[in-house]
């Protein structure tokens, strides 16, 4: 997979090595893309130039490419660069990250976001899924307004604990993913049960988040005991 991110700060360049440690092919653009920088990601392609321009994208070889990941500190600058990648080049895919949550409603497919990366967000919903029980905790969002990866920790008390999943109606466009189970994750069937302290993972409307919750988990919120 080719993939060209925008934007070679700390968190630029650790998507790129990453990705290039599981084989894809990467391109960083930056406009201070010096050797003190490249040196730091020798495996990838660099590009020093604005990443905001028509010219930079067309000489990075945008159009070719699987993906184009936003990453900059600028909000501004992430939307500019989504916007283009996929309107103008038709790139299939564009993540894009958040540095304020307060502009978190504009990266949407409007701005041509495919998948929006809040970090606020994201070690929100990590602090909150280690402690609680029985609350759904959104995890993560595609195509923002839409979709939502979302988690729940069922309580011992859940009207569902013990159930079978394919004798379960959940809401309307909802998904069980996964099962994680004593640490072990689990890809859940038909037949398999679920049990108290499940971690449950859906892909969700976010409509359907809140019968989701009332669903699975009616009443009052738990603590989870965590261990020293």
């Amino acid at each position: 997979m080719r993939v060209v991110i925008a934007g070679a700060g700390s968190v630029g360049r650790s998507i790129a090595r990453e990705l290039i440690r599981n084989g894809h092919q990467l391109l960083l653009i930056d406009r201070e893309a010096d050797g003190e920088r490249v040196a730091k990601v020798p495996d990838a392609a660099w590009l020093q130039a604005d990443a905001c321009e028509l010219t930079a994208l067309t000489e990075a070889g945008v159009a070719d490419c699987d993906v184009v990941v936003a990453a900059t500190g600028d909000d501004k600058a992430n939307l500019v660069v989504s916007l283009l990648a996929k309107t103008e080049f038709g790139v299939p895919r564009t993540v894009a990250r958040v540095n304020n949550p307060k502009n978190e409603w504009m990266f949407d497919d409007a701005w041509g976001v495919d998948v929006a990366v809040s970090t606020p967000r994201l070690m929100t919903a990590l602090i909150e899924e280690a402690v609680s029980v029985g609350d759904l905790v959104r995890i993560f969002e595609f195509q923002q307004g839409r979709a939502a990866m979302v988690e729940m920790t069922l309580p011992a008390g859940s009207p569902y604990a013990g159930t079978r999943v394919g004798d379960i109606a959940f809401p309307p466009d909802t998904v069980l993913t996964g099962i994680i189970r004593g640490g072990h994750p689990i890809a859940p069937s038909r037949d398999d049960a679920l049990e108290p302290l499940d971690e449950l993972l859906f892909i969700t409307t976010t409509d359907g988040e809140s019968d989701l919750e009332s669903m699975l988990s009616p009443g009052t919120r738990q603590k989870r005991e965590i261990d020293d």
